[in-house]
């Protein structure tokens, strides 16, 4: 709460000098989230890891984004997310918080590579996907930041241990032996693109339609070129 206290006192100060203007939709409604530090509904009912991440501390988010994500060569979350612990300071919990969000934000974003399209069928299946998003996402973020609150490496030692390092395992595994891509999209790709035979007919009766396009063209001027010299002949 106090956090959103804050950031929301200073985004009414930024929008009464005139900063946080940022266009009007449309609709001709005008908008001033321009600099605004975080969408509260977005944080509360967070269905991932990275939905809560990218509606809290905006304004530092984007600098990461352009600074170091756009920018790093190799594991550009990794590379983000050291640059962010280094960002808040030298306490021990900063670092075991962020390098936990890594684990985290991994093994969620292979997750729901893997298993969100068997929940997309009924309105009713992806609510239930939904909630039970909603409330793994409010457990693990409770879980990643714990050392960041406690700043010292021997409670948030002591905290993990209780949880037996439950979701650092279970991230681990995650990302130790990803789950194979469901069939469910290849098919779909496979309905749509032609299969290699096919398209090497569909190649093949393209060569023959230029090749039969170039003999008329051929003929015609063979013709062309006759008739012209029968005609000087003639004359």
């Amino acid at each position: 709460p106090k956090y959103y206290f804050a950031w929301t006192l200073a985004e009414a100060i930024n929008n009464a000098a005139g900063f946080g203007f940022r266009g009007y939709d449309k609709n001709g409604v005008p908008h001033w989230d321009l600099i605004s530090n975080l969408r509260i509904l977005q944080i509360e009912f967070s269905t991932s890891f990275k939905m809560f991440l990218d509606n809290w501390n905006i304004q530092t988010a984007l600098w990461l984004k352009r600074v170091c994500y756009e920018r790093a060569s190799f594991s550009p979350t990794i590379q983000t997310f050291i640059l962010s612990a280094i960002w808040h300071g030298v306490y021990p919990g900063y670092y075991l918080t962020f390098l936990t969000g890594v684990l985290m934000t991994l093994a969620a974003r292979t997750i729901r590579k893997n298993i969100r399209n068997y929940f997309l069928d009924s309105p009713a299946i992806k609510l239930c996907y939904d909630i039970m998003t909603w409330i793994t996402t409010q457990i693990a973020i409770s879980y990643t930041v714990v050392p960041f609150v406690l700043l010292s490496i021997k409670p948030s030692y002591v905290f993990y241990s209780s949880w037996y390092f439950s979701l650092h395992i279970a991230c681990i595994l995650v990302l130790m032996f990803p789950m194979k891509r469901t069939q469910k999209g290849n098919k779909e790709q496979e309905s749509i693109q032609p299969s290699w035979s096919q398209q090497q007919e569909e190649g093949k009766e393209k060569r023959i339609i230029g090749h039969n396009s170039y003999s008329v063209a051929n003929s015609f001027n063979q013709r062309r070129d006759i008739t012209s010299r029968n005609t000087a002949t003639k004359q």
